[in-house]
């Protein structure tokens, strides 16, 4: 039987294309138990797929018919062959990090097989260091960045040494159980709210639309400059990742009394700043980035796990401005404006005028006009909270967990962070032709970084 599939799901799939493959990935760095080698993590693997056991998530795979009147749905792949989506690597000699990110370039700008479940696992071995890795991609119709890392949280262990646990594609022991009985909401009174929702959408589009016009936060921006990002992309991907402590980035926040994730956003602009300074291409306005909000609620662990729910927010990066201080008053000042405007809406009221917002990205190419009008903004960054303590699989500790995302046509760089344990790890997902010497970027996070602690007197 074909379930449904909600439209903001399908959306992904009716928006990919060869040049623009719509999945989402994950580079995870493992330190093999005390005692043990990389063999033997792959030992452990071999071991796994022999038990050929798979959660329902991890079967679905899309589809379409007659039925459905052409739309969408999840079907369960009865054919199922774990041994296509896990697969093995290994990195040229030396093994370096250099090769390892080379690798998840090309893994990552391959589309995923539309006639099986959409993912793959890769353990890649071969680090000159001893330590393995694994590249796990999966559609973005399937999950979203937050059910991606909740997903991950519940493969693994926070002992050492627990030992005998599944496979991360395996069923977990316990899955997340039904609400209580009484808790369910009232049928009436959930129409009621859905009716609300409904007749609050036109005076919210009416305040996202004014809101853009007088260049405040919100859901819409009309103030994006144009730049060498908002371009016409290919299929082919660049990728570069790294971490910083989280207590930096924290004592940054706490001396200015901005969040996290304003100093991330501010790390961000400084660095596409001298970036695009380097290129002789920054844009006299400041750039413009949509800052995803996650929408799932405490009970969205249920179920498969699956699905998306995201809103967004568009953030003045303050690019124009050379002093950081002042880059990260700016970012600060538009994400709460953005957030307390949000938060006046509803769930629902949200995802829609975060649609509007995104609707340039999907007719823009549609009618041709990929960099010839103002985009409806710059770039992608977003901030995926991640595990607070160390992780383990079966003893091995994962060191190291930085996300991959997806470059639009139109938005050539995608720049996603995640923080897991005492560290926040910055993954820039770039077109491969549109934005050469990506792993510039790095350099310059880090110089940014430096200039905001002097900023705030650290």
């Amino acid at each position: 039987m074909l379930l449904p599939m909600p439209p903001t799901d399908s959306l992904f799939l009716l928006g990919e294309t060869r040049e623009h493959p719509m999945h989402v990935g994950s580079l995870q760095l493992f330190q093999p138990p005390d005692g043990a080698t990389a063999i033997d993590v792959r030992e452990m693997f071999d071991d796994a797929i022999a038990q050929d056991e798979v959660a329902p998530l991890f079967q679905k795979r899309p589809r379409r018919s007659i039925t459905s009147l052409g739309q969408w749905g999840w079907d369960v792949d009865k054919m199922f062959d774990l041994e296509h989506h896990v697969r093995r690597n290994a990195l040229p000699h030396p093994g370096r990090v250099l090769e390892l990110l080379a690798l998840c370039s090309r893994l990552h700008s391959t589309l995923l097989d539309r006639h099986r479940p959409l993912w793959e696992m890769h353990l890649i071995e071969g680090l000159e260091d001893g330590r393995y890795a694994a590249y796990f991609k999966v559609h973005h119709s399937l999950v979203d960045g937050v059910s991606a890392l909740r997903l991950l949280s519940r493969m693994m262990s926070s002992d050492a040494d627990e030992r005998g646990m599944p496979a991360p594609w395996a069923p977990r022991a316990s899955e997340p159980r039904e609400k209580p009985e009484g808790t369910h909401p009232n049928p009436a009174q959930l129409a009621l709210k859905r009716l609300g929702d409904i007749v609050g959408l036109g005076p919210a589009l009416a305040q996202t639309i004014n809101r853009a016009l007088r260049e405040q936060g919100g859901a819409m921006s009309l103030n994006a400059p144009k730049s060498m990002l908002n371009v016409p992309i290919t299929g082919a991907r660049r990728f570069a990742a790294q971490s910083w402590p989280i207590d930096r980035i924290k004592g940054v926040g706490k001396a200015s009394d901005a969040t996290l994730n304003d100093v991330v956003l501010a790390m961000c602009a400084g660095a596409l700043r001298s970036y695009l300074l380097s290129m002789d291409a920054l844009p006299d306005a400041p750039l413009i980035a949509m800052v995803p909000v996650s929408l799932h609620s405490a009970e969205a662990g249920a179920g498969d796990g699956g699905g998306n729910a995201v809103g967004a927010v568009m953030c003045n990066l303050g690019t124009d401005q050379a002093d950081a201080g002042v880059r990260l008053e700016a970012v600060h000042r538009s994400m709460q404006d953005g957030k307390d405007f949000l938060g006046s809406m509803s769930p629902m009221q949200i995802l829609a005028m975060s649609a509007v917002g995104l609707s340039p990205l999907a007719l823009y190419p549609v009618l041709g006009l990929t960099g010839t009008l103002r985009p409806p903004f710059n770039l992608v960054i977003s901030n995926v909270p991640g595990p607070r303590e160390p992780l383990y699989w079966n003893g091995a500790r994962l060191d190291g967990l930085y996300p991959l995302s997806i470059p639009l046509d139109g938005q050539a760089l995608n720049i996603t962070c995640t923080s897991y344990s005492d560290g926040v790890a910055f993954g820039l997902t770039g077109c491969r032709r549109t934005v050469p010497h990506l792993q510039r970027l790095l350099g310059y996070l880090d110089e940014e970084l430096a200039a905001l602690e002097q900023a705030v007197g650290l």
